[in-house]
């Protein structure tokens, strides 16, 4: 048996863990996968050569890089039969606030909340892409990693489109209220996904207190939101909502590539 271990620069959260171990599925040759997300590191043990492991966790480009590679007699590792159950958790309180911040994102006119459930619904796809496919295989997995990757893409042209419109046109501001107060919602949402993720894990596992030492994406974009409610209503301008709108955007994008990536 061999242990090799990568350094992943941009694996700050369980749901880059998610991506990556979507990836390396249907690698016969992997034994177990060990996640150390607070030093960034990940620990493959395996058989055979390493080059066909180092090349996929490479094509993610989470700046994945291999540190070593040595031998060891380990053999015995331990599988958490809770996580499912979790994930299936996560997946719906994810799912659930996509909806929520879709639906009052249009009634309040805030684009910020608009694209806040897309990167809600980024995360729905990254944990549902695990369950919908267990037992299932790679081609299947791979076909639902596509489409997932492709309606994400759509969705955030449709945003820009939209923004750019209102940009460039009259709009009534924000409901700088909704935006504030949807926004806490799913702030202690996103603080509860992590909880539960971190219960999932054994104490022994040090990626455990991952959430605890990074801040993850979601809560950064949570609070750009409510800033952005903020500056909607102290400079009664909706520029401040179209341009996190935009950001936010961005990254679901850049997540959409990602999920594009376990379809190759």
């Amino acid at each position: 048996m061999q242990k090799s271990v990568f350094v992943i620069t941009k694996m700050d959260c369980p749901s880059e863990e998610n991506l990556i171990r979507m990836k390396l599925d249907g690698i016969p040759s992997i034994a177990n996968l060990d996640f150390d997300i607070p030093n960034r590191k990940l620990t493959v043990f395996h058989s055979g050569q390493i080059e066909e492991i180092e090349k996929s966790v490479i094509e993610l480009n989470l700046g994945g890089k291999k540190i070593s590679t040595e031998r060891t007699d380990q053999t015995d590792f331990k599988e958490n039969s809770n996580q499912k159950k979790l994930l299936w958790t996560v997946l719906g309180i994810n799912f659930a606030f996509f909806i929520i911040e879709m639906t009052t994102g249009i009634l309040s006119k805030s684009m910020g909340l608009v694209a806040d459930s897309l990167d809600m619904l980024a995360d729905s796809f990254v944990y549902g892409i695990s369950l919908f496919a267990v037992g299932g295989t790679l081609i299947r997995k791979k076909r639902i990693a596509k489409l997932a990757g492709y309606f994400q893409i759509t969705l955030a042209i449709v945003g820009f489109i939209e923004v750019l419109r209102r940009f460039l046109g009259e709009e009534k501001l924000p409901d700088f209220s909704i935006m504030i107060i949807v926004s806490v919602f799913a702030l202690i949402a996103n603080g509860i996904c992590l909880y539960l993720l971190q219960k999932s894990k054994s104490k022994e596992e040090a990626h455990m207190k991952a959430s605890m030492i990074f801040t993850s994406n979601d809560v950064i974009i949570n609070l750009g939101v409510i800033t952005a409610g903020v500056l909607v209503n102290w400079l009664n301008s909706n520029t401040p909502d179209l341009l996190i709108g935009t950001i936010v955007f961005i990254l679901v994008v850049q997540g959409a590539r990602r999920i594009l990536k376990l379809g190759k």
